[in-house]
């Protein structure tokens, strides 16, 4: 029986004398997913030809591409373009694989629309990608066992996907699921992962230290843009910070599993770009993309969403010094 109870007064990592050096994992091997940016033009069109250039290229560094998530702009593009992304997606990759986001909009009160994340599976696998199951009002903001039966539900509908928890911080509809809750996830053969986006550490072990013990083969894909080292612990990762750099993020990995302590370095710089650009408002670390990726001369300009916060032009000069830090040859 599911109970509802406080995640944080629940979690095993919270006990007197917890050392998380116990889930260290020297020269593991990382499984890095990258959240794509969806570039656009000055005049409000998605820059495909560029799109096409970013997925090749992060594809060729190692890591899995993720389409259709926040770094894609999932909440505000429309059906017509999230299913474009899709069809692209997998002419380009020719049958590596990709990671694409469910989202669903709703509102407060309504239960699970089954049918419509039942429909957005189907159209990724239709392609060849792993769907990533965005939380919804009907999905997650419902009592504990209601919760892993909406999971245990969805799963009926395909062989594989990844649950996703998302801090409220970042959607009004994200929540942060109780141990309880987590651990039943565990235990649905269908859900291979889970994205883990509290932006807290704390909350994160306790995820490893479940996985550990009950399911080694889960992923724990964390989502902590501003704890990427958390894949010295075990866990994987699905970043949108990633995106600014997935050469470097790939370099680290490597490093990682080598044993190289150039790893702490690298790693550390990479996390002095993810402090700056997911400062508040966190959602403007779109534009810090697109800023940084045109200082790569990766993108022709550093449009986004027209309906998605930017930043200052300020920003430039800071993220063309991170660049250099890093090695970079930034354009200017």
């Amino acid at each position: 029986m599911i109970t509802t109870r406080n995640m944080e007064a629940n979690s095993n990592t919270e006990s007197p004398g917890f050392d998380p050096r116990v889930l260290w994992q020297p020269r593991r091997e990382i499984r890095g997913m990258s959240a794509i940016l969806l570039p656009f033009t000055v005049d409000g069109q998605v820059d495909w030809e560029s799109f096409h250039r970013h997925l090749k290229r992060t594809v060729e560094a190692g890591l899995t591409p993720a389409v259709n998530m926040d770094t894609g702009f999932s909440a505000l593009i429309d059906e017509r373009t999230r299913r474009e992304v899709l069809e692209r997606t997998s002419a380009e990759l020719a049958g590596s694989p990709f990671v694409a986001g469910v989202f669903l909009a709703d509102h407060p009160g309504d239960a699970l629309n089954e049918g419509a994340y039942a429909a957005g599976m189907e159209q990724i696998q239709s392609v060849g990608g792993l769907p990533i199951l965005f939380q919804s009002y009907g999905l997650s903001h419902q009592s504990d066992e209601q919760v892993v039966k909406n999971y245990q539900a969805l799963a009926r509908h395909t062989d594989q996907y990844l649950a996703f928890e998302l801090g409220s911080m970042f959607a009004p509809f994200g929540r942060i699921y109780s141990t309880d809750v987590y651990r039943e996830l565990l235990q649905i053969p269908q859900c291979v992962g889970a994205k883990h986006s509290s932006l807290n550490r704390q909350c994160e072990w306790d995820r490893l230290v479940m996985r550990n013990e009950h399911r080694p083969a889960f992923q724990v894909l964390t989502g902590n843009d501003l704890a990427i080292d958390m894949v010295m612990y075990g866990s994987d990762y699905l970043l949108g910070l990633s995106t600014f750099a997935p050469d470097l993020f790939a370099r680290r990995d490597r490093m990682w599993l080598e044993g190289d302590p150039e790893f702490y370095e690298l790693n550390d710089t990479l996390q002095y770009l993810g402090f700056f650009a997911f400062r508040q408002p966190t959602s403007a670390y779109k534009h810090s993309a697109a800023m940084f990726l045109k200082l790569r001369g990766w993108l022709p300009c550093d449009a986004t969403h027209p309906d998605s916060p930017g930043r200052p032009e300020s920003d430039v000069a800071v993220l063309a010094e991170i660049g250099e830090r890093l090695g970079l040859e930034m354009k200017g």
